[in-house]
């Protein structure tokens, strides 16, 4: 009798265990199942090795499985669709460049949004303007506010701004080409010191170029001048206004890529 009731304890615990299991939410239960092979690749069968049988005893001859186990892993999958775009891009070289182009403008529009903001905190938003392209983005500052007329010396009063510009840049163009560009209006200039309006706008480039490797820690290496004259102007040099917008220096940074 002893035995016997052993017996039927172990068989009632048996099937309680067999009933708490049965009551798994099957919804839950497939969400696990899911998640578990998306994140360790098990497979839909519930194999445990990468062929039928037990992996060790079997040793390299289930190598010859070795394509269903990649197959389930989805690496497959990933190759063909690399494939696929490899030959697209044989086929039409031209969609890589449009790919990065606007990876890049991407980039540079996040980039000048992190800039506009920048200058927004330091109180320059109405003397520097934040705007941008695929290769860079760039600071304009209108000529009238760091030179005299005619003059390349920089206004005592345009050095705070200046400053504020050289903490971006030392923020957001570290380790980047950055490109100071000065430009004039096209009212013929013959001065003393200066023949044409390509030499004035040279030497405002270069001062700014000296201001920022003197009280920066960016490195000279990195940065360009050049002087652009009145080849470029963005407004109408008929009105006073259009002159005014067309004397300004514009320093880029460029995208890294």
């Amino acid at each position: 009798m002893n035995t016997f009731s052993d017996l039927m304890n172990l068989l009632l615990c048996f099937f309680v265990l067999l009933f708490s299991m049965s009551s798994v939410d099957e919804a839950k239960y497939n969400e696990l199942v899911a998640s578990l092979n998306n994140t360790f690749s098990i497979f839909e069968s519930g194999a445990t090795a990468i062929g039928e049988g037990v992996l060790m005893s079997h040793g390299v001859s289930q190598l010859n499985e070795l394509d269903e186990y990649i197959n389930s892993t989805g690496k497959t999958a990933d190759s063909e669709t690399d494939g696929e775009k490899l030959e697209e891009f044989e086929k039409n070289p031209e969609s890589i460049e449009e790919v990065l182009e606007e990876q890049k403008l991407k980039n540079n529009e996040l980039l000048a949004e992190l800039v506009q903001e920048a200058v927004n905190e330091s109180g320059m938003s109405e003397q520097i303007e934040v705007n941008f392209t695929a290769q860079y983005v760039q600071l304009t500052m209108k000529g009238a506010l760091l030179f005299e007329s005619g003059k390349s010396e920089l206004k005592q009063n345009s050095l705070v701004v200046l400053d504020k510009a050289g903490v971006i840049l030392e923020r957001y163009g570290e380790n980047t080409t950055i490109e100071i560009e000065g430009h004039t209006d096209n009212v013929p200039i013959n001065s003393a010191r200066f023949a044409s309006n390509e030499e004035l706008s040279s030497a405002r480039a270069l001062s700014v170029f000296y201001y920022l490797v003197e009280n920066t820690s960016l490195d000279p290496l990195m940065l360009k001048h050049a002087g652009m004259g009145d080849r470029m102007p963005i407004a109408d040099n008929s009105t006073i206004e259009g002159r005014s917008k067309n004397r300004r220096v514009e320093i880029r940074i460029y995208n890294p890529s």
